[in-house]
């Protein structure tokens, strides 16, 4: 049921991952990455509400309820992740990242409603737990696949604003287990139909208005739901820092290997053209390390997924103790960034994030789905998504310039700000006293 979520993740780790890198090599300024990310969030708003009404409302006895969603996302994603790194400038690669958000979102969306359609109440934790340990196995991959091309003999040197071929290889393969991981669960797996046919399909004919539907489930959001929200605006602020600006951070802090700007280097001149090539490709290969070490916050995920999984199977947890501490430790692993000696200790400061990413995808959705009728499940956690894109569009518009920048000029002042963000989170959990989402007694 979940292992599409490995092809999904694929692509949501290299677009993470390699998208400020793409956005960098093609004459992007530090302070204007934000922005060019915004398209990410932006699509979520739009699609996921949209895609989870109309799931809800859709029903073939061959393809089921969510599995078509699966599908039509699968596809255009993959073609995306294909040609993305090939962009010859910068807008076409930012309207690549459109449509690959875009697609990823009509794919992500109706697979968390599948757990939540399939399982019982009791199952929902350890359903929601078993998802992110895939989705950890696809982060450390995906992660790493630049680098790993490149120790095969790869070449990651390339001329001024072209990406090296290491990064197109690793595109292609991140399309390719995209459309296959999806294509498994749509033939692997079946869907429950409604309980009750003709209430259904009453309920399509009586409440048919998208946006009135909307806002009502807007309205009658449940208490629970709003405090999961004020949660999810630090987190995923915290993370769209991370994903829009890590790259140009550690490449410059960490590494002391900042992208060479092309205007200042007289490229007609064989020797400063030597040296561009040689400051670039150092930068292209430190790219490929931040995206390798930022791999092991998809591993270290699975490790807490794992030992979720173990425990949640026989036992019950305090979801929310879990997920405050599992924030904090995330928070504390970007601000250490700032004062790392040498890159090594990277992978202490990704591992303590990937704490932080495993419960991010899990607890707040188990917490959310015992508070949720079943037949409002897919427009419910598109509407909840909303509390995901709309901090990433709050930082894509400025928060992340304006807040780092108080800091001081340095892009790694942002993973600081991404660290309080997610202690932030952390703390909001206090306010959660709902004690059915708090803790279910499990299988």
């Amino acid at each position: 049921m979940s292992f599409g979520f490995l092809g999904i993740q694929f692509g949501f780790a290299l677009q993470g991952g390699f998208m400020s890198r793409i956005f960098q090599t093609l004459g992007a300024s530090e302070s204007e990455i934000p922005l060019l990310w915004i398209a990410a969030p932006l699509t979520g708003l739009l699609v996921q509400p949209i895609i989870g009404y109309m799931s809800d409302r859709t029903w073939s006895p061959r393809w089921g309820r969510r599995k078509p969603y699966f599908l039509i996302g699968a596809v255009l994603s993959s073609l995306a992740l294909f040609f993305v790194p090939h962009s010859p400038v910068l807008w076409v690669a930012a309207g690549f990242l459109w449509i690959l958000d875009a697609s990823i979102n009509i794919s992500m969306e109706p697979f968390r409603a599948l757990v939540a359609d399939k399982l019982s109440e009791e199952q929902r934790s350890y359903g929601f737990i078993v998802q992110t340990l895939i989705i950890g196995i696809g982060t450390w991959i995906a992660s790493n696949l630049p680098w790993f091309i490149s120790k095969m003999g790869i070449s990651d040197a390339a001329s001024a604003g072209v990406l090296p071929m290491s990064v197109k290889i690793a595109f292609a393969i991140g399309a390719l287990v995209f459309l296959l991981s999806i294509l498994w669960t749509v033939f692997k797996t079946s869907e429950y139909p409604p309980d009750d046919m003709q209430a259904f399909e009453k309920m399509k004919k009586e409440k048919n208005n998208f946006f009135k539907d909307i806002l009502e489930n807007i309205g009658s959001m449940p208490t629970t739901m709003k405090k999961l929200g004020l949660i999810q605006f630090f987190s995923w602020f915290a993370f769209f820092t991370m994903w829009s600006m890590a790259n140009p951070a550690l490449t410059e802090h960490v590494f002391e290997t900042p992208i060479p700007v092309v205007e200042e280097y007289d490229m007609g001149n064989t020797e400063a053209l030597l040296i561009f090539d040689i400051a670039n490709t150092k930068f292209q290969k430190s790219s490929n390390l931040v995206g390798s070490y930022m791999g092991i916050y998809g591993l270290s995920s699975m490790l807490f997924a794992f030992i979720l999984t173990l425990y949640t199977a026989k036992k019950r947890i305090n979801r929310k103790l879990v997920h405050l501490g599992s924030l904090c430790l995330g928070g504390i692993g970007f601000i250490l960034m700032n004062f790392i000696p040498s890159p090594e200790w990277l992978a202490l400061c990704f591992g303590l994030i990937g704490f932080a990413w495993g419960s991010i995808l899990s607890m707040p959705y188990a917490m959310l789905s015992s508070s949720v009728e079943p037949d409002k499940m897919g427009v419910v956690m598109g509407i909840f998504n909303m509390f995901i894109v709309i901090p990433q569009i709050i930082a894509a518009l400025g928060g992340i310039n304006f807040l780092y920048k108080l800091l001081g000029e340095g892009a790694i002042n942002a993973m600081t700000v991404a660290g309080i963000s997610l202690i932030l989170a952390g703390l909001s959990n206090l306010f959660i006293t709902n004690k059915h989402a708090i803790s279910y007694q499990e299988i």
